[in-house]
């Protein structure tokens, strides 16, 4: 019985996000894409973008010391189809998902084995590293979250996420 109300949740939500991009307006959470090349291999964030309209979002709507989605709607997906280095850890091409630890003091970066599943679904069990980031303070707000790479060279980015006022990010490698 809940997976039916789940999957008419679902197929309602859907409609309404599709019917609201028919209209013109804006859709809540849209969906955003990242990608960059590190020495000829393809790094893909797809993820859901919300948006602050008039929230608190760190420590209020996005909790400390909770796993957070890292986004909207469906999970946070990585793909990758060469192996990467991200801060320390060895990722092996593939399929993974995104989830965050946001604290008031240091975040940490989940990359989790588990894929396809709907944003709020995390198993810990899956993660395959939790990863230190790093952390900047933006000059101003950004109303909308984005996940980016920056800084890239040959066999190096910086993966950002961003929303509010912060900033945080990890270093990521082709070797």
């Amino acid at each position: 019985m809940l997976l039916r109300s789940f999957a008419s949740f679902a197929c309602t939500a859907l409609l309404a996000t599709a019917s609201l991009a028919q209209m013109g307006k804006a859709i809540p959470s849209p969906a955003e894409t990242a990608t960059a090349s590190l020495n000829g291999k393809t790094i893909t964030v797809k993820y859901g973008a919300p948006s602050m309209r008039g929230r608190k979002i760190m420590g209020d709507l996005v909790p400390y010391d909770q796993v957070w989605r890292t986004g909207a709607n469906d999970a946070t997906s990585l793909v990758t189809d060469g192996s990467l280095k991200i801060g320390t850890t060895t990722v092996p091409a593939g399929n993974y998902t995104l989830y965050t630890l946001p604290s008031a003091g240091q975040w940490m970066l989940i990359v989790n084995k588990q894929t396809g599943q709907w944003g709020t679904k995390y198993d810990q069990s899956q993660d395959l590293a939790r990863i230190p980031m790093k952390s900047e303070k933006l000059s101003s707000p950004q109303e909308q979250m984005s996940i980016t790479f920056e800084k890239t060279h040959a066999n190096s980015t910086e993966m950002h996420v961003k929303w509010e006022n912060t900033d945080e990010y990890v270093t990521v490698t082709a070797p």
